[in-house]
């Protein structure tokens, strides 16, 4: 497989070095390639999630990634895409999200011992013991002003109303001495990222070719924007995270299926690692039936059981059914677990299971007991997925899986109580 070619079927190549010298040396053996993360939050977001699969795709074609935690550019701040300066983060802060960084990117990469193994490296562990002496003799003395105003991160802020602080002048030079080091340590070749990076990774190409001689490679992916032209990857309630602690596995999942049309096409190409062939043909079924979201369907289950598993992404399916209407007596009790994270519920002994508008009011699926009447009379209320009225007895209806009662007011309002003796 040619592996650039494919890259820019999918489109996914937005600047690179000579492709075809590329193409080559791809061809002709195993390289190092890496990416970097900068940890400024203890868990990646799916922003990231495009560096985290192109290391991916390079590891499944025989190659090596190199996924970098920027523990030390991650106390600088890349000024790129930001019209002010970030917060810096204490050496502690960074260490934690760099551990938690660390467990997420093992879900995506391979870290078992083999000749495409994947290797974590820290750009701390080299920088902070380097002496700034040393740091302005062998890097920035390689690197002209000239050349550093004139890339578009730099000229952005330069122009605008903040500035720029030396600090973060600074920050491509850190980032071309960890395209230096890797080459020299490792043998990296290639350093991809995102089109906002391509001005910090040609100036890494130039240190590495000044101070050894080598050619090296650079290629960058096109940022993504949401039709709206805000960033990819947020929403009104702030990034969609791939902790499952700060978005659940459900909520990751509707993410993807609530993909606009417009633009499923280009998130199925460029996050589906399946063969194009295959995505040609679910675009085909998309486009014959629009309103199924078979295309948004197929890439959200393939991206959740890629980051949380297929067991999570089993139970996100299964929550996802039930709260769009779907039988709750078909849901296993991982699927009606993953359903209590989302909607509001209460533990109830079974001696509570009593007068139905009572207990409506109660649990706050209804807004009064006058409401409860009202809404039951109209028969609003499902149980298990069975219409019940004012004198349903609750403790005659089976338990889901022995302990759910999952109450469903009008097509999407629930409430699910768990029961004990």
């Amino acid at each position: 497989m040619d592996l650039v070619a494919d890259l820019e079927a999918r489109g996914l190549i937005h600047d690179s070095t000579d492709r075809a010298a590329l193409s080559a040396r791809l061809a002709e053996g195993p390289i190092g390639v890496y990416v970097g993360f900068d940890p400024t939050a203890d868990s990646l977001h799916v922003g990231h999630l495009m560096g985290q699969l192109g290391l991916r795709r390079f590891q499944l074609a025989g190659h090596r990634p190199f996924p970098l935690a920027g523990g030390a550019t991650g106390m600088v701040g890349d000024p790129g895409g930001r019209s002010e300066e970030r917060n810096l983060l204490d050496r502690d802060t960074l260490r934690h999200n760099v551990e938690c960084i660390r467990a997420q990117l093992g879900r995506i990469l391979d870290f078992e011992p083999g000749p495409h193994a994947a290797t974590l490296v820290d750009n701390a562990d080299w920088t902070a013991r380097m002496p700034v002496l040393e740091f302005l003799r062998d890097v920035g003395k390689h690197v002209t002003v000239n050349q550093m105003m004139a890339k578009e991160s730099v000229r952005a802020r330069l122009e605008g109303d903040a500035g720029i602080s030396y600090t973060e002048f600074s920050y491509m030079l850190l980032q071309a001495n960890d395209f230096r080091h890797l080459h020299a340590e490792h043998g990296v070749e290639l350093q991809m990222g995102g089109s906002d990076q391509w001005g910090n990774i040609t100036t890494g190409i130039d240190l590495v070719r000044k101070t050894s001689g080598a050619t090296v490679h650079g290629l960058t992916w096109p940022l993504l924007l949401k039709s709206d032209g805000t960033k990819f990857g947020k929403t009104a309630d702030g990034a969609v995270w791939l902790d499952p602690e700060r978005t659940s596995p459900y909520q990751f999942r509707q993410f993807w299926v609530r993909s606009d049309d417009d633009a499923v096409a280009d998130y199925l190409l460029r996050f589906s690692m399946r063969p194009l062939d295959e995505l040609r043909d679910v675009l085909e079924r998309h486009d014959a039936a629009p309103e199924r979201r078979v295309a948004q369907r197929e890439l959200a289950d393939e991206l959740t059981q890629l980051v949380h598993g297929p067991d999570a992404a089993r139970a996100a399916s299964e929550a996802a059914e039930v709260l769009f209407g779907g039988d709750p007596t078909a849901a296993t009790s991982e699927g009606l677990d993953a359903v209590a994270r989302e909607v509001p519920s209460s533990r109830l002994a079974r001696t509570a299971l009593t007068d139905v508008v009572d207990l409506l009011a109660e649990i706050g699926i209804a807004d009064s007991k006058g409401d409860a009447r009202r809404t039951l009379q109209g028969r609003g209320y499902r149980v298990n997925g069975v219409h019940i009225d004012a004198n349903s007895q609750l403790s005659d209806i089976e338990l889901l899986h022995g302990k759910y009662l999952l109450f469903r007011r009008g097509k999407s309002t629930y409430h699910l109580v768990e029961v004990f003796s």
